[in-house]
């Protein structure tokens, strides 16, 4: 833990506890929780699935979420009553926690990505999954990390920079990103992702690796179809009119 992810860390825990604080498991919903899919003993690669009880025993299209959290916060406890609102829509969803920083440097966060996906596809059969559907959705700092995971599966040469490999007969059918950060911002040497680059990445965010996480530079035209949305922040000023 450093200043900059203890301050992430309490300021965003603060919002989202005041936003979870009456939320509950809807009653349509069927779950599993804490499903182990790596070997982290700061039990941090731990998954749930949620599933609508009304589609027991039938094999549902796949939704795999990767959270937000400035890479250095969150876990599926914050995310899970947003994806079982996916999983009434007929998904079967799986939320899932990962390595942060500045505990775990880059690409241990992607390395987890890779482990949920191995699971999924080892798991089909359990949780009824159709892998020839398979989706997947990032909000912020998952989303970029998402970005990237997508080019890992369908640019060889974008892949080859990584130690692991996509499991066998995985694909994407498409993704969504939400809010994500797509190219690293340079400006600034002070601005809030480069802060947090340097506590993500192994060698404190050198222009190499800075390039090397940029989403853009891995796309190519095979890469899945993507829903990308984004926001934009309108500040008004008001005239007075006497």
């Amino acid at each position: 833990m450093s200043e900059l992810s203890d301050k992430i860390r309490s300021e965003f825990k603060k919002a989202d506890d005041e936003r979870d604080a009456l939320m509950n498991t809807p009653e349509d919903i069927e779950r599993w929780d804490n499903i182990v899919y790596g070997h982290d003993d700061r039990e941090m690669q731990r998954l749930d699935v949620y599933r609508p009880k009304q589609a027991q025993g039938e094999d549902l299209p796949v939704i795999i979420s990767v959270h937000g959290g400035a890479w250095m916060y969150g876990d599926k406890e914050r995310y899970q009553y947003y994806c079982m609102s996916l999983a009434q829509r007929g998904f079967a969803v799986v939320n899932f926690t990962y390595r942060l920083a500045p505990e775990s440097k880059f690409p241990a966060q992607l390395e987890d990505v890779n482990l949920v996906c191995k699971w999924v596809m080892k798991r089909a059969g359990r949780f009824h999954f159709d892998t020839e559907r398979i989706f997947a959705v990032g909000d912020s700092a998952g989303a970029h990390l998402l970005g990237l995971y997508a080019a890992i599966c369908t640019n060889p040469a974008y892949a080859a920079k990584y130690d692991f490999a996509v499991p066998e007969g995985f694909a994407l059918t498409a993704i969504a990103l939400n809010c994500g950060v797509y190219r690293i911002p340079r400006e600034g040497a002070d601005n809030m992702t480069m802060l947090i680059m340097k506590e993500l990445l192994p060698e404190g965010g050198t222009e190499e690796e800075l390039e090397s996480i940029d989403v853009l530079n891995g796309i190519t035209d095979v890469y899945p179809p993507v829903f990308c949305m984004t926001s934009v922040q309108i500040i008004r000023k008001h005239r007075h009119l006497h």
